[in-house]
């Protein structure tokens, strides 16, 4: 337990357990908390995988995510590894540069 809560436990203790008033706004940075400037994940890996498919017909080798971006590697029926990156927000096909 860290000193600030062991002050208020103490504090509410000796002058009794009114909250009257009181507002608590302490989240430390390892909480659980999600982090509020990181972009959410709104699709989920198997929807990756199904749109980087109606793309491209195939195979799925491999599949990683970083940067909110699902990196999908495709083994084609035409025998080309294929890499198709989706938007991990929205699902949308991000062209590569």
């Amino acid at each position: 337990m860290n000193s600030s809560w062991q002050i208020l436990i103490i504090a509410a203790i000796l002058g009794g357990l009114s909250t009257s008033g009181l507002t608590i706004k302490e989240i430390s940075a390892d909480s659980n908390y999600p982090n509020k400037d990181a972009p959410a994940v709104t699709i989920t890996e198997q929807k990756a995988i199904s749109i980087a498919q109606q793309h491209v017909k195939g195979r799925v080798l491999a599949i990683n995510y970083d940067d909110n971006i699902f990196r999908i590697k495709i083994l084609s029926q035409q025998g080309v590894i294929q890499i198709i990156l989706i938007n991990g927000q929205d699902g949308t096909v991000v062209p590569i540069r």
